[in-house]
C-alpha cells in the first residue's frame, strides 16, 4: 500500500484515468445534496464504490485548492469607454477584493490588464469569474497566471 503524501501534481484533465473523473463526478453530486448514499452516486456515474473510496481522498476540483487564496489574472480588454469599469464592477459583484491591477497603454485598441485579487471572500468559483468575465464585450481574452497563499 502507498504512503500518503502532501506532494500534489497539476494534470490536465484529460490524462486523468476514467475513474478519477467519476470520482469527481460523483463527489459533486454529494455536494449538492440531490443524493445522500453514495451506493446512489456511484451507479449514476457508473463506477464501482471500490474506485470511489480509492480516489475520493486523492481528487479535487483545481479550483478548490485555490479556493481563500491570491490569484493573478491577465486580460486582454478592447479600448473602449467604461471598459474597465465593467471588469472592476463584476470582480466586486463576486465579492473579491482587487490587490492590485496594472494596465498597458492601449496598443491597436487593445490593453493588457494585470489585476491580482484575493477570492477568499467570493461568493462563487474562480472558475465561475473567470467564465463571467469572459462574457463581457470587451474582453478579448482571460487567463489565470497565478495562485498563491
Amino acid at each position: 500500500m502507498r504512503k500518503r503524501t502532501d506532494q500534489f501534481y497539476l494534470v490536465r484533465e484529460d490524462m486523468l484515468p476514467e475513474a478519477m473523473l467519476k470520482t469527481v463526478e460523483a463527489k459533486k453530486l454529494l455536494e449538492s445534496g440531490k443524493s445522500y448514499k453514495i451506493n446512489e452516486v456511484v451507479q449514476q456515474v457508473d463506477l464501482s464504490r471500490s474506485a470511489f473510496y480509492k480516489y475520493k481522498d486523492g481528487i479535487f476540483p483545481f479550483h478548490t485548492m485555490i479556493k481563500e487564496k491570491i490569484i493573478t489574472l491577465s486580460i486582454h480588454l478592447e479600448d473602449q469607454s467604461g471598459a474597465l469599469s465593467k471588469l472592476l464592477s463584476l470582480v466586486a459583484a463576486t465579492g473579491a477584493n482587487v490587490l492590485t491591477i496594472n494596465q498597458t497603454i492601449p496598443l491597436q485598441g487593445r490593453a493588457t490588464i494585470t489585476m491580482t485579487i484575493e477570492t477568499a471572500a467570493m461568493h462563487a468559483d474562480v472558475t465561475v469569474l473567470l467564465k463571467k468575465i469572459e462574457t463581457l464585450e470587451s474582453v478579448v481574452r482571460v487567463e489565470l497566471i497565478g495562485s498563491g497563499a
